[in-house]
Formats: structure tokens, C-alpha cells, sequence
């Protein structure tokens, strides 16, 4: 028990005579031992280093997981040492979704059959996703938070101690300049009055203590020195580590970027066979359904080499019939005019006429394709039209709005 008092006692006096150099120096009433720059260096490059990890780190926790709870639901279970429960992707979920939906509402329909398709597309994309996600967990996350967890910390255990190395060695400095000082006050400037024998005596003995308080001082200058010396090279040798720690978490850093580009290529392979799978059957969900391509900005309309542009569909009971299921959709050249010389089409998305000649149009309205040659009828507003335009394998036909009421 009287050891262990004393010893509390020693450290308590200790950490008062680091506390009352420390403030000193923040007050600038002491000296500070500097280190030399190049130790300075090690440690901007540590800190900035474990900054920037940190970042890095959490960001990309932020882009494998973006939903906050999650993310501290698995935090905690890190922390309690449990295995993370496995965890459904919004892939996967919008995957059962679509695939119960397809079920209610008729797996036969034409709906039906695109939402099935669609979800098994997605679940692929849900899978990918997760296996992403464990990769990059392990290639690049688990190294990052190993740096902080383990190296990071005993290179901040091994700096907070040589601070205390540097705050006794301060301290020493500081006890040796007072004792040197009130030596040479001693020995100068007596305490007592010359004209007595005693106080020769008195004015060398108090010399005498403090040549020996002097010495003493001297060897705890020596040992805090020593001590000091020893965890600078501690430290370090800890903070050049840093560059071993760049080249591995550059390592970590190709292998992320590897698995990401493996996950990106696999989600544009499973869109394009998606892509391929709506784009065979959409013959047989709109049989009638014009094709061309979609411009921003179509030319005018040229005599020499004219661009034809889907604006339009068909609709009305002339839609009905038109070929076998599974057909693919017609070109616009292989679509000949009815007999009857006019056919029902809604406009897909509007398009401002240019100058007069032309015709403005709105998505969702219906007009009547009016064959060449076909005088206009009562009623109806005719125009030539740059583009959008339906052009036949025959000739161009005109447009012409629909004025009834």
C-alpha cells in the first residue's frame, strides 16, 4: 500500500511539473525544445495521412452504402463484435417488386412479360451490386480501417509519449537554469553581513547546497535527454512507416478500382442482353409501331437526300391485325398506304414549326396521314412538314390537323 502511494504521489508530480511547463510555453515564459525539420516533415505527411484516410474511408462507406441508418447499424455491429446480417440491395427489392406485380396483374400480358424480364435484369444488377460491395469491404475498406485503428494509433501513443519526453526534458533545462542561477547569487551576494565569522560560514554552506542541487539537476538533464533521445528514434522510425503505408494502400487502391470497373462492365452487359430482349419483342407489343430514328434537331426537308424521322404512331382499330405476334417492327419504307388513302397517327413529342410552310404539333395529337395527290378534305388544315414526318414506300405524304369539333 505505501508503495503504491508513492508511486501515485511520483506521478502526480510529474504530471503537475508537465502541466506547469506546458503552460509556460503556451504563455511564452519558457523554452521549447524544437525538433529538426525534417522530423517536422514526418509528421505534417503523418497527419495529413490519416486525415485524408479518413475522408476517403468515409466517403466511400457513403458510396457503397448511402442510406445513414444502415451504415450505423453496421457500425454498432462492428463494434459488438457480431456478424453483420445480410442485407438486401435496392436491386434486388426492386427486382421482387416488379416480379410480384407481374404476378397480380398477368405474367401473359404484354406487361406482364416486360416486368418479368425487367426484374430478372434487375436482380442480376442486385447481385453485381452485392458482390461490389463485399469486394470493396475487403480489398479497400478493411485496409484503410486497419491504418486507423492499428497503426495510426500507436504512432499517436508513441508521439503523446515523447511530448512528455520533451515536456521533462524542458522541465530539467528550466530546474538546471534556476539552480546555476541562485548558485551564482550565493556565491556573489552573500545572505548575511560579512563583518561575522558565522555568516562566512552559513554563506558557504548555502553554496555548498546548491553546487549539489546543481549536480543533480545535471543528472536528470542527462537521463531526460537520454530518454528523450531514444523515443524521438522511436517515433521515428514509426512516421517513415508512412511510405510503406502509401504503397499498400495504392495497391488497395488499383484492386478497387478493378472491382468497379468489373462491376460497371457487368451491369452494362446485363442492360445491353435487357436491351436486346425488349428491343426483339417489341414487334409483337406494338406490330404497327413506325421506327426511325429520334433527332434534336432535324435538317430541313431536301429533295436530294431526305431524313425521316418517327413522330408518330398509329392508333385507332387499323392497329389491330396488322401481323402475327412476335413480328419484327416494319421500316418506314416497307409501309405501304391503305386503300382507303388516310390513316389515323398520334404525335409522339411536339415540335414548333420553324417558318410558315410548316406545321406546329403536341405530343398526344391525333391527325390523318393523307395520301399524295389526295386533295384536302372539308375540315382539315394541310401542311408539308420538314420533320417530323411519316414518309411511305412510295411517296411523302403530308400531314393535315384534324379541325372537328
Amino acid at each position: 500500500m505505501d508503495f503504491n502511494m508513492k508511486k501515485l504521489a511520483s506521478d502526480a508530480g510529474i504530471f503537475f511539473t508537465r502541466a506547469v511547463q506546458f503552460t509556460e510555453e503556451k504563455f511564452g515564459q519558457a523554452e521549447k525544445t524544437e525538433l529538426d525539420a525534417n522530423f517536422e516533415n514526418l509528421l505534417a505527411r503523418a497527419d495529413s495521412t490519416k486525415n485524408w484516410t479518413e475522408k476517403i474511408l468515409r466517403q466511400t462507406e457513403v458510396l457503397l452504402q448511402p442510406n445513414p441508418s444502415a451504415r450505423v447499424e453496421e457500425f454498432l455491429y462492428e463494434k459488438l463484435d457480431r456478424k453483420v446480417p445480410s442485407r438486401v440491395t435496392n436491386g434486388e427489392l426492386l427486382a421482387q417488386y416488379m416480379a410480384e406485380a407481374a404476378s397480380e396483374l398477368g405474367p401473359t400480358t404484354p406487361y406482364g412479360k416486360t416486368l418479368v424480364k425487367v426484374a430478372e435484369a434487375e436482380k442480376r444488377l442486385g447481385a453485381a451490386e452485392r458482390d461490389f460491395i463485399h469486394t470493396a469491404s475487403i480489398n479497400f475498406l478493411t485496409p484503410l480501417r486497419n491504418f486507423l485503428e492499428g497503426d495510426w494509433k500507436t504512432i499517436s501513443k508513441e508521439r503523446r509519449l515523447l511530448q512528455n519526453r520533451r515536456l521533462d526534458l524542458d522541465a530539467c533545462k528550466a530546474r538546471l537554469k534556476k539552480a546555476k542561477a541562485a548558485e551564482a547569487k550565493a556565491t556573489t551576494v552573500p545572505d548575511f553581513q560579512e563583518t561575522r565569522p558565522r555568516n562566512y560560514i552559513l554563506s558557504a554552506s548555502a553554496s555548498a547546497l546548491w553546487n549539489d542541487e546543481v549536480d543533480k539537476a545535471e543528472q536528470e538533464l542527462r537521463v531526460a535527454q537520454t530518454e528523450f533521445d531514444r523515443q524521438a528514434e522511436v517515433t521515428r522510425l514509426l512516421l517513415e512507416g508512412i511510405s510503406s503505408t502509401h504503397v499498400n494502400h495504392l495497391r488497395c487502391l488499383h484492386e478497387f478500382v478493378e472491382s468497379q470497373t468489373t462491376y460497371y462492365a457487368q451491369c452494362y452487359r446485363h442492360m445491353l442482353d435487357l436491351q436486346k430482349q425488349l428491343g426483339s419483342s417489341q414487334g409483337a407489343i406494338f406490330p404497327g409501331t413506325f421506327v426511325g430514328t429520334t433527332e434534336p434537331a432535324s435538317p430541313p426537308l431536301s429533295s436530294t437526300s431526305p431524313t425521316t424521322t418517327a413522330a408518330t404512331m398509329p392508333v385507332g382499330p387499323s392497329v389491330a391485325g396488322l401481323g402475327p405476334p412476335g413480328e419484327a417492327a416494319l421500316c418506314l419504307e416497307e409501309v405501304a398506304p391503305p386503300a382507303s388513302g388516310t390513316r389515323k397517327a398520334r404525335v409522339l413529342y411536339d415540335y414548333e414549326a420553324a417558318d410558315s410552310s410548316e406545321l406546329a404539333l403536341l405530343a398526344d395529337e391525333v391527325l390523318l396521314v393523307v395520301a399524295c395527290g389526295t386533295p384536302p378534305q372539308r375540315g382539315l388544315m394541310s401542311s408539308a412538314m420538314s420533320a417530323p414526318r411519316i414518309r411511305t414506300n412510295k411517296a411523302l405524304g403530308r400531314l393535315q390537323r384534324s379541325a372537328q369539333t
